[in-house]
Parts: C-alpha cells; sequence; structure tokens
C-alpha cells in the first residue's frame, strides 16, 4: 500500500494537523509590534529617506545620471567668483534645484553610493506618508531638514583596516622634513685683463696675432 493510501485511509487527520498547529500558535506570545503606539526598534543602516547636506553639493550630476528610476532633478546655473591675485574670475555650479521624487524612488542607495562629496546621506525616518502623491516630491530644503535625524557613522573597528586617509596622514607625518633651501648667490667671473696689441718698431700692429694682440 502506498504512502498516500496510508494516509487518506485515516480520515480527519488533516483537520487535527491544522488545529494543532493553530493551538500550538494560540499559546504563543504575540510578537505584534504595537505601531504606532510603539515606535519600531529599527535596525543600524536603514533606509528610510534621502537626506542633503546642500553645501557640500556640487552639481556633478552624478547621481541624476545614474538614478534607474530618474527621479532626481537638479537644475543649477553659473556664477563668477573673484579670486584674488588670479588673472581672471573663476566660475563655480550654483544649486538651483534639487527634487527627489520618493513616488518614483525604490530605495536603491545608488545616489548615496556614487556621491564623490558625501553630499546625500540616509536617514532612518520612514513617517512621511501623504494623502496626495504630488506631495512625495521633496525640494532641496526639505531634504535639508532630513539632516538632522541621520545617524552619526559607526566607530571605527579597532582591529580593522585604516582609512586610506589615516595612512596616507600617517606617511605623510613619517617623512623627514626637507632642509630649508639655502639662498644661493649668482656667481661672479672674474674680469679677463686687457692684452695689448704687440707693434713694430714702425709702429704698426705686428702681424701673426688676432686682433687683440694674442700670438697665433
Amino acid at each position: 500500500m502506498s504512502e498516500r493510501g496510508e494516509a487518506a485511509g485515516v480520515p480527519g487527520s488533516g483537520l487535527a494537523k491544522g488545529l494543532a498547529v493553530t493551538l500550538k500558535t494560540m499559546t504563543r506570545r504575540s510578537t505584534t509590534q504595537q505601531y504606532p503606539d510603539v515606535a519600531p526598534d529599527l535596525p543600524p543602516r536603514s533606509r528610510g529617506v534621502i537626506a542633503l547636506l546642500e553645501e557640500n553639493c556640487t552639481v556633478c550630476m552624478l547621481c541624476a545620471r545614474e538614478c534607474p528610476d530618474w527621479c532626481i532633478y537638479i537644475d543649477s546655473h553659473k556664477e563668477e567668483v573673484a579670486v584674488p591675485g588670479a588673472a581672471r574670475p573663476r566660475q563655480r555650479n550654483v544649486l538651483d534645484r534639487f527634487d527627489i521624487d520618493f513616488s518614483l524612488c525604490m530605495y536603491c542607495g545608488i545616489c548615496v553610493e556614487v556621491c564623490p562629496f558625501d553630499a546625500l546621506y540616509w536617514s532612518p525616518e520612514f513617517e512621511y506618508a501623504e494623502y496626495d502623491i504630488k506631495d512625495l516630491l521633496h525640494d532641496k530644503d526639505h531634504l535639508g531638514e532630513w539632516m538632522a535625524t541621520v545617524p552619526p557613522p559607526p566607530a571605527h573597528d579597532r582591529n580593522g583596516e585604516p582609512a586610506k586617509e589615516e595612512t596616507a596622514a600617517a606617511r605623510k607625518a613619517a617623512l623627514p622634513a626637507a632642509p630649508a633651501a639655502r639662498p644661493t648667490t649668482p656667481a661672479v667671473r672674474p674680469e679677463r685683463p686687457a692684452l695689448r696689441r704687440a707693434e713694430s718698431p714702425g709702429g704698426t700692429p705686428a702681424s701673426g696675432g688676432d686682433e687683440e694682440g694674442t700670438p697665433a
């Protein structure tokens, strides 16, 4: 007789197993979090909302180009900055618009990772639901307000590999100081004494030498 036939031969076995699981679950303590009455204990590096540190943004457009959802919108203009001692003024980009549409964002974190100047950060805040989907478009002022909720970075592991910046600074400090350059004075070339021309008894220059009177 097959296993299937043996299981089917006991009527009500499936119902008994199902009730056993139900009774076993009823005796356990509930682990449901009472949100919003009790704030959830979020794990570190939770991806809630993206915060913007505007003064670090150089309008390099890397985040907007790498975004797979194209939900980052950036506008800027250039202005001239006078530099003392420079021949002409320099130009710098000024950020006019930095918007993120969180109705399109899939929270992949690529924009935070590719930013070369640490202008974007993850904040664990997630309570920014809106009744209108248009309100999920956060401008640069709104994104800047989330910086107050960004947690500090974790402490560096003592047994871990030091950062590249720390290694470079340690190597630079270990190098001996270069000796001060001595002031150099221009070498004075000694003057060559003038040679008189050899004259013949008749008063004419003698032949066989150059015009300065040196012998041939």
